[in-house]
């Protein structure tokens, strides 16, 4: 399940969804393609999605590239530094090109996630 991150006016990556949480995964690539607005912690990109889930198999740790869904706050993170999560997220992919890009990202900046498949 691969998957385009714009970020409008600055680029995009490229990530692909995985097995750890793979009902979380599916879920949310069966409902692309989703767009919202940046919201930055630390080293870290989320915004909120129209997708309610509940914890699968939750980790407190992230490593940079993960993607990851926040069931307390509906939203969709992309760890892209040291960032630990504020509290545990389900692990539903990595960014697998330009991760880099999630560095220029400012709050407020639209975010379009699509299929590439």
């Amino acid at each position: 399940m691969r998957i385009r991150i714009t970020v409008e006016g600055k680029g995009y990556a490229e990530a692909e969804l995985d097995e750890r949480n793979p009902e979380s995964a599916k879920k949310i690539y069966e409902s692309l393609p989703l767009e919202g607005r940046a919201l930055l912690w630390m080293e870290e990109v989320y915004f909120d999605i129209p997708v309610t889930l509940d914890y699968e198999n939750p980790s407190d740790t992230a490593s940079p590239g993960d993607i990851s869904y926040w069931p307390p706050g509906y939203a969709l993170c992309i760890f892209f530094g040291s960032t630990q999560p504020y509290s545990p997220v389900n692990h539903i992919g990595r960014v697998t090109r330009n991760l880099d890009l999630f560095f220029s990202v400012d709050e407020g900046d639209r975010i379009i996630i699509e299929r590439m498949d």
